[in-house]
């Protein structure tokens, strides 16, 4: 829930009158964690229990064993753990808001904490394995800041106990930052899974989040499972792509990339309506097949079957989109409806035996790479005072794409696509809402 200073206020008055008041109120401020444990023990469902300001180093982990309550700082921000911290039992509902978690500090939803929300928190520094990590289902993770990691380990880990995953949970409004690990691997800001959960479905939302600097892995959003969606993100002077690694049927949606892209692997998924400028690397990599369909324990790659591209807007040089090299080639996957704009000897290259279908694209400052499927003619696109590419009055793109493409019903603005759908992710539009997310749109101080 959104506060407005007036309600931050009134919270603060509440806490400074009932620091006294018995555990049945609605709002009790507590000092340290001795007190903070007491009034957990005590509490009633629906009360809010704040811990005043400082730096707090409990001996052990702070036992959350009552359900629908909520535990914050008093103020956001400046209760500060710099060891241990909490540990769920089987609770319903609980809510914990605006700690700080330095130092070795970290926090985890085990799979009995059923529907947690974890807000308006910063996981700060290295930690060992995961900043946060969540196991239970239908668990909100919003409006926290993940910052400033040089050791292995992901900001956010979505797992689940064994053989299952957690369940729907929402990431949104979160600021990743400054994710340094110079590994080859391991350094994820948000891992969705893991290769042996990759056939169970996930149906996590991913969205709205701001990732920046996320250069601990190439992979900055990694989905290990299967039916999820990430959407309307936005990264940007990071070597992580938002990557498909395992599972099928995701959905990869409006998301603004710079210096970024997407890469996929496995069955069946959507990628539509994405805005990606990176001058320097790929945009749309079909990912390597190692194999032709994962098992369920398998860590190899899955060929990409049936994935459809269609509707982006891609600004590059190089091969703008293409194949990573291995034994089994992309198969019946569809490249519809995208505009190509930059310079390169050659925009699409894919891996020979690819059966990729192609049709209604617009390819323009280079050597497209493909026979047919395109029209090599001046998108007209204009650079708006957001810094994005958008379609001009007049553009060639505006009502022309090819083939029904039923489910892309809005385009990377979230306005209506009308009548023919115009090709790449703008619907020409003279009132253009998008910009792309800064830090003052995520994190533990955003409205």
């Amino acid at each position: 829930m959104i506060r407005s200073l007036a309600a931050v206020g009134a919270a603060t008055l509440l806490s400074s009158i009932f620091v006294q008041a018995p555990a049945s109120a609605a709002v009790v401020t507590v000092p340290n964690v001795a007190s903070l444990q007491a009034a957990i023990n005590s509490a009633k469902a629906g009360q809010r229990i704040l811990l005043e300001d400082g730096v707090h180093r409990p001996g052990k982990p702070i036992k959350i064993t009552k359900s629908k309550i909520a535990i914050a700082a008093k103020n956001t921000g400046r209760a500060v753990f710099n060891t241990s911290g909490f540990e769920f039992g089987a609770v319903r509902g609980v809510t914990i808001e605006g700690f700080v978690f330095n130092g070795t500090s970290s926090l985890s939803v085990p799979a009995e904490a059923y529907g947690t929300r974890i807000t308006r928190t910063t996981f700060n520094g290295d930690k060992p394995g995961a900043s946060l990590t969540v196991s239970a289902n239908d668990v909100e993770v919003d409006h926290n800041t993940f910052s400033n990691r040089t050791n292995e380990g992901v900001y956010l880990q979505i797992a689940g106990p064994d053989g299952k995953i957690a369940q729907r949970t929402r990431v949104h409004h979160n600021y990743f930052y400054n994710h340094s690990y110079t590994g080859l691997n391991g350094g994820e800001s948000i891992r969705l899974g893991y290769s042996y959960k990759q056939q169970l479905s996930a149906y996590a939302v991913i969205e709205n989040n701001l990732l920046e600097k996320a250069n601990g892995d190439p992979e900055a959003i990694s989905v290990k499972s299967s039916d999820n969606t990430v959407r309307f993100n936005t990264i940007r002077n990071s070597k992580g792509y938002i990557v498909l690694r395992h599972g099928h049927r995701s959905t990869v949606e409006g998301n603004l990339l710079f210096g970024s892209g997407v890469r996929f692997h496995g069955n069946d998924h959507k990628v539509f309506n994405n805005y990606v400028e990176n001058t320097g690397d790929r945009a749309i990599v079909f990912g390597k097949g190692s194999e032709t369909d994962s098992g369920p324990t398998s860590k190899l790659h899955d060929r990409p079957d049936r994935v459809t591209v269609a509707f982006n807007t891609l600004i590059g040089t190089g091969a703008v989109v293409d194949s990573d090299t291995s034994t089994y080639a992309p198969k019946d996957c569809v490249f519809a409806n995208n505009i190509i704009k930059g310079s390169s000897a050659k925009f699409i290259e894919m891996m020979s035996g690819s059966t990729v279908k192609y049709e209604g694209n617009i390819i323009w400052g280079g050597t497209a790479g493909i026979s047919s499927g395109y029209r090599s003619v001046d998108p007209k696109l204009v650079r708006d005072s957001k810094g994005l590419l958008r379609l001009a009055s007049g553009s060639p793109a505006i009502e022309t794409s090819a083939g029904t493409y039923s489910y892309v019903t809005r385009d990377f603005d979230s306005q209506s696509r009308v009548g023919k759908p115009d090709v790449g992710a703008d619907e020409y539009n003279s009132s253009a809402i998008r910009r792309p997310l800064t830090s003052v749109d995520v994190g533990v101080n955003a409205p």
